[in-house]
């Protein structure tokens, strides 16, 4: 299944962002960044057909989203906004659940392997103490915690997050990225989350989708980082701890592009690899075997091959 952007303008009374074309696939993590008012949130709201279209279309997989009803976007889609009502009466717990309405009618006690679920979800996001606790007694962090946990329980193929990390210290950043990549990779999601934190490209995400000047920039995140400059950050802090780096001879920018597409995408031992980028191509040396390529993507599929 895909996400599928095709010749869209996307605004209100003007166009925000004009004739955008980009795709997801399942599997994918999709940082969406711009600065304010370039029109993130309207994307998003466009996605779920809760702002209309100026013209084009966007398909879930090969559904015009314009077709669906609200239930049938909701199966599609979980989404978390930076600005959420907060049921002042609920728990945690209580939140957590509701990602199950959806699938039950509108009284409902969960089935044990729904709350199973819902308690496993409360554990990894590291909110277990908090389980019982009012919403209206959370801090900013962790009620944040709290709605991407309604979100994952709600088992949508396709998850969106408007600025999640906005409340967050360094440890919760990690603690969601971490969680949102794991259920991509291993549930076969797609993840759309927007950030102002560029250096969440690098770490977290598969692909990224860039505003600027009323147009949507989109492809693999370390070829779009490289496009525009303006946007690498040289911070880098280690989040894969399986991961044995190669040896790289690159200009700095593009040695840090491939360490991080390498580390975020592998947990393996490439030691015995070597990198070398020389116009405009990378040569990569295996033994007395030598390799040409010249898209991070070619090299991500010949790495999947290195035993």
């Amino acid at each position: 299944m895909h996400l599928q952007i095709r010749q869209v303008d996307i605004g209100y009374d003007q166009t925000l962002i004009s004739n955008a074309n980009a795709d997801l696939k399942l599997g994918d993590v999709c940082l969406l960044i711009g600065n304010n008012g370039v029109g993130k949130t309207t994307l998003i709201k466009s996605i779920l057909h809760q702002i209309s279209l100026l013209s084009g279309e966007i398909l879930m997989g090969q559904k015009n989203i314009k077709t669906l009803s609200v239930k049938e976007i909701a199966e599609y889609i979980a989404v978390v906004f930076s600005k959420s009502n907060v049921p002042q009466h609920y728990t945690v717990e209580d939140l957590i659940s509701l990602g199950k309405y959806i699938y039950y009618p509108f009284y409902f006690e969960l089935k044990k392997e729904d709350r199973d679920e819902v308690a496993q979800i409360i554990n990894d996001l590291e909110l277990s103490q908090y389980k019982h606790t009012l919403l209206k007694n959370l801090s900013d962090g962790n009620l944040q915690k709290a709605f991407i946990g309604r979100a994952i329980t709600q088992n949508s193929p396709v998850i969106i997050l408007d600025e999640p990390t906005t409340h967050l210290d360094e440890k919760n950043k990690l603690i969601i990225l971490k969680t949102l990549r794991k259920l991509a990779k291993e549930q076969n999601k797609i993840i759309l989350f927007s950030s102002h934190d560029w250096r969440l490209a690098k770490e977290f995400a598969d692909k990224i989708w860039y505003v600027k000047d009323n147009q949507l920039f989109s492809g693999i995140v370390e070829e779009v980082l490289l496009q525009h400059e303006e946007l690498i950050n040289v911070s880098l802090f280690q989040v894969n701890e399986s991961f044995v780096p190669p040896s790289i001879d690159a200009p700095p920018v593009h040695k840090e592009m491939l360490y991080s597409l390498l580390q975020k995408n592998f947990e393996k031992d490439l030691s015995a690899l070597h990198f070398e980028y020389k116009n405009g191509f990378w040569g990569i040396l295996t033994g007395t075997t030598k390799q040409q390529y010249e898209s991070f993507e070619e090299i991500v599929n010949f790495v999947k091959n290195v035993h």
